[in-house]
Parts: C-alpha cells; sequence; structure tokens
C-alpha cells in the first residue's frame, strides 16, 4: 500500500471519526437531564412492565470491517445481539465496543463483573494478503470489566481478558464515552478507544517465523506486546417504538507499536481500522411462571 494511498485512507478516517464525535458533543451536555434515574439509561424508553417478568432484547448487526486486524481490505459480517434485564428497569446504555459482561456489583454508577469476548479465527483463506502465514484458531477471552459513570453524561470502561485457544495472550481496552439523549428517542454516544496487548496476544496474529517467511515471502518478524491500537468511535441510537430500536457506528483504529511494524501490515495492509455498523433491536417481555 502506497504511502500517499494511507495517507489518504489516514485522512478520511480521521476526518469520518472527527465529524461523528463533533455531532456527538454538539448536542450539547444539557441533554443528559433526560437520561432518567440512573447513569446509562436510555431516557424514560422502557419495555412494557408487567411483573414479575424479564425483559429479552434480540437483534442482528451488520458490519463492514476489516477482514483481519491489518487488513487494507473490507469485508460484511452479521453478529447477534443478545441481553437481558428486570421488567420495570430502563436498557442501560451499551457501546460497540462494550464485550459480553454481567454485572456482579451494580451500585447505579459503578459496576464490576466477568467479560468474555470470542474471537473468530483467521484462515489463510480469509485474504490473498494472508498467503503463506499460516491459520489462526477461535479464541476465547475471559475476564472482567470495571465501569464507572463519572457524570450522568460520562462514562469509562476498562476490560481485561485472558486468551485461551488461537492466542493465551491478555487483551485490555480502555474507552470512554460522552452520552448525550438528545431527544427521549435518539441518544448520541462517542470517544476515545486504546487497546493494550501483550506479546502472546499478538505473536499468532502479527509474528513471522522462518518458515512461514519462507512460505509468504515476507521477512522474518517477532512482535512484542504494547499499545495495540489508539481510536475513537460514535455512535447514534433511535427508538422507533418503546421497544424496536436501530443504530449505526463508526469506529476507527489506528494501529501501533510492535502491531503497527508487522510486515503484514508494511507490506499487505494499513495501519488505519475502520469499522461501520448499522443493527437493530426488539425487547420482550416474558412472564415468569415459578
Amino acid at each position: 500500500m502506497s504511502e500517499q494511498k494511507r495517507f489518504g485512507a489516514a485522512k478520511i478516517a480521521a476526518s469520518v471519526a472527527g465529524l461523528a464525535l463533533g455531532t456527538v458533543l454538539s448536542a450539547g451536555v444539557a441533554g443528559a437531564a433526560d437520561l432518567g434515574a440512573y447513569p446509562g439509561n436510555y431516557g424514560a424508553y422502557k419495555a412494557p412492565v408487567a411483573a414479575p417478568a424479564w425483559v429479552v432484547t434480540l437483534g442482528v448487526e451488520g458490519m463492514v470491517e476489516p477482514e483481519f486486524l491489518g487488513s487494507d481490505d473490507f469485508t460484511v459480517r452479521p453478529a447477534p445481539i443478545f441481553s437481558f434485564r428486570r421488567a420495570g428497569t430502563p436498557e442501560k446504555f451499551r457501546s460497540p465496543n462494550d464485550n459480553i459482561s454481567f454485572a456482579v456489583i451494580d451500585l447505579g454508577g459503578f459496576e464490576l463483573g466477568p467479560v468474555g469476548k470470542l474471537v473468530s479465527s483467521r484462515k489463510e483463506s480469509d485474504s490473498h494478503a494472508l498467503y503463506g502465514l499460516g491459520d489462526v484458531g477461535w479464541t476465547v477471552e475471559l475476564g472482567g470489566y470495571v465501569q464507572y459513570w463519572w457524570t450522568p453524561w460520562l462514562r469509562t470502561r476498562a476490560e481485561v481478558r485472558q486468551g485461551i485457544g488461537g492466542h493465551s495472550g491478555v487483551v485490555a481496552d480502555i474507552t470512554g464515552d460522552v452520552v448525550v439523549p438528545v431527544t427521549p428517542q435518539l441518544t448520541l454516544s462517542g470517544g476515545p478507544r486504546v487497546q493494550l496487548a501483550t506479546a502472546k496476544a499478538n505473536d499468532p496474529y502479527f509474528s513471522i517465523d522462518p518458515w512461514h517467511s519462507f512460505i509468504s515471502g515476507l521477512p522474518t518478524y517477532d512482535a512484542g506486546g504494547g499499545v495495540r491500537s489508539v481510536g475513537a468511535g460514535a455512535q447514534a441510537r433511535y427508538f422507533w417504538t418503546p421497544t424496536f430500536a436501530t443504530h449505526v457506528y463508526v469506529e476507527y483504529a489506528h494501529l501501533m507499536d510492535d502491531v503497527a511494524d508487522s510486515p503484514l501490515v508494511t507490506y499487505r495492509g494499513s495501519e488505519d481500522q475502520i469499522t461501520v455498523g448499522v443493527g437493530f433491536t426488539q425487547a420482550f417481555t416474558i412472564q415468569q411462571f415459578w
């Protein structure tokens, strides 16, 4: 990928993220008064209450994202959405970067609990850029998360996860989001993103041993740990009814340190990673019969 092409992609990505974040901030912190009783709630929009009962939210999301981390080509992937809560409690804010989690400690503005993420396998057949580099299997990342609402409109969250399977390292995500309910139906959010990874988490994806170097034609490389990426993201969510909502988001990440220096990225990919997602959710109230 030429420097001119890479510079152009970086300018476009930065413009997209900047425009989206600017829209969020320009909506005004004054709208935070509509958040409801607890930080992170989507205003007054709740599923119909029929206690005792649970509200299950189901949905699907389509993402246009890089074929693999570090790629300069894109692909479309679907993803399911699932969450549940007690009837009568508002639906809490969720960033596209939040992984599946459960609050063991929930004090309204502070949460702590386990978190998990499923990382898909990476195969040579996924992209011509991966030729000669071998396959990386599926990975389950398990760990914990903590999040805190500094004000009703500002949330920070950190996840630390241990990989099992395709990689055996540790990955950490640190995010911040300004959350602005523009109207009871429309909520805008956005903020910075940082991802850290140990050498064991980066090695299967970005290191190149002598054998894979011989097959692929890329130079040998030993990827270490550190800051994997920095970036920003923004999201808009709209409730068409109290139970049906749609959302759209854009996430930008700039690869850093040993990951950015990998020959896979420098010769066959890009440091700039953009993901755009669109999805919908429907909430259902389920009665308890016991």
